[in-house]
């Protein structure tokens, strides 16, 4: 970690807008605050501290929260996306992180109206290839 981001760390705004990224990954999970707080072995007040700004985790807590949310330490502390992340387009990331957060049911749903639209575009694809080797030949 640099220097800039443990300073940054002392600033009242970067507190809040981390606790506010990490009550949103929370939420999009449909935890509460105690089932977060169990799962990474702290009270819930001091996760509540962590969200509202009040205080920062140290860096042990840091990965551990980041573990349990699915996400990585930097994405908390900076709110920007993993560089690992193999989308390209940040906005539809987005959507599958908060896809994640559905009832098995519902998230099943999204992932088969998913797949009906991969086959369409490929049905396409495959149509529209057949059609210019038809014209070619």
């Amino acid at each position: 970690m640099n220097l800039d981001v443990l300073l940054a760390m002392q600033n009242e705004d970067f507190r809040k807008a981390f606790g506010a990224r990490l009550k949103e990954l929370r939420k999009q999970k449909r935890w509460s605050q105690k089932e977060l707080a169990a799962k990474v072995d702290i009270r819930f007040q001091q996760l509540n501290k962590y969200e509202s700004g009040l205080n920062l985790p140290p860096a042990e807590m840091l990965i551990k929260l980041a573990d349990a949310l699915g996400t990585s330490v930097d994405y908390l502390l900076t709110g920007n996306p993993a560089e690992e992340t193999p989308l390209g387009n940040n906005r539809l990331f987005k959507r599958f992180k908060a896809v994640e957060g559905f009832d098995p049911g519902d998230r099943e749903a999204v992932i088969t109206l998913i797949d009906a639209m991969i086959a369409k575009q490929q049905i396409q694809t495959t149509l529209t290839s057949l059609d210019d080797q038809a014209v070619n030949a």
